[in-house]
């Protein structure tokens, strides 16, 4: 099965381009720059020239292809709205899968996005759930609500720095799961007949607020965080301003999305029927202690063997702290 993969730039993306071409699938990556999709051609997946807003390149990325599985989404520094990528974007892609008799087709929507008409992004994922449903496709819809790869330059990055963490004043407990763990289902879903016009939840197994996650990084890192609580209604503000102006049009809707972190309810979900169908066993999947762990294991491993270097060489240490993953 060749597979064409949207959004494989992406956080979330490469981490599916990765788990298909470890289980054996042919890949077709559709990307804007090819120089910056070099390291998934490094992986063995081959790249092809096209654009979401540009129906016409579409066409040509579908030749030869069986399912398509769309990570793809707006980004705040776009020129591009949300509703011309994740609106008019999408219609344009499933228009295309139609015409071209393509039929597995696995999309990523937010959970309970049903639940917030007021975030331009939300509404158009629930309307394009809608129109998923009414084309035709045999779809599969995931729905996760937060990465734990946010996490690092959110919280453990200036935790560790002594920088300030911004977390919002009143903050709703999220389920963040790791990206190699939904791309699991994304690629598990091609070969389940059952996940077939269906949506599920893919979520972590419990929801943590800001608090929680922030004196986790204070245990891990041995460091007191420097905590900053943005006001809901100045982020509000704000966002009516942006909206005056074309250029920060994108900028807004985002901001926008502060309201989903106000409304205090949890974003979690049951993921006791999920697993079964999926047949991914619950263990498997990484819990947030255990990647901050590993994220502060690897990182003190890597300060230590800075500051043996220095110490060998009789250079003074830096502030500066090293940080990747």
């Amino acid at each position: 099965m060749k597979l064409l993969i949207l959004g494989a730039t992406g956080t979330l993306g490469r981490q599916i381009v990765r788990r298909a071409l470890d289980e054996g699938y042919e890949v077709r990556c559709l990307v804007r720059s090819y120089s910056r999709g070099s390291f998934l051609k490094e992986w063995g997946a081959e790249l092809v020239g096209g654009n979401l807003c540009k129906p016409k390149t579409l066409a040509p990325a579908l030749e030869g292809i069986s399912a398509v599985i769309d990570a793809s989404t707006s980004r705040p520094t776009d020129s591009l709205s949300i509703k011309q990528v994740d609106w008019e974007g999408k219609v344009s892609l499933i228009q295309a899968l139609v015409a071209k008799g393509i039929e597995r087709f696995i999309f990523f929507s937010f959970l309970d996005a049903e639940k917030y008409p007021q975030v331009p992004l939300l509404e158009i994922k629930r309307c394009t759930e809608l129109f998923i449903a009414e084309s035709g496709l045999k779809y599969t819809i995931l729905k996760p609500c937060g990465f734990l790869q946010g996490l690092i330059g959110q919280y453990a990055m200036p935790i560790l720095d002594n920088q300030p963490v911004w977390v919002p004043g009143k903050g709703a407990a999220i389920a963040y799961m790791d990206t190699q763990d939904i791309a699991k289902f994304a690629i598990r879903a091609l070969s389940v007949p059952e996940t077939e016009n269906q949506s599920f939840p893919v979520v972590g197994n419990r929801a943590w607020d800001a608090n929680e996650i922030i004196r986790l990084c204070e245990r891990l890192s041995g460091e007191k965080a420097k905590v900053t609580r943005t006001n809901i209604n100045l982020l509000r503000t704000f966002g009516k301003l942006a909206r005056l102006f074309q250029w920060s049009w994108n900028v807004a809707d985002r901001l926008a999305f502060a309201e989903v972190l106000a409304s205090g309810q949890p974003l979690t979900a049951s993921m006791d029927d999920v697993y079964p169908v999926f047949g991914i066993d619950p263990q498997e999947i990484t819990t947030l202690e255990a990647y901050m762990q590993e994220y502060y294991s690897r990182i003190m491993k890597k300060l230590k063997e800075i500051e043996y270097q220095q110490a060998k060489s009789g250079k003074t240490s830096s502030k500066n702290k090293p940080f990747f993953f």
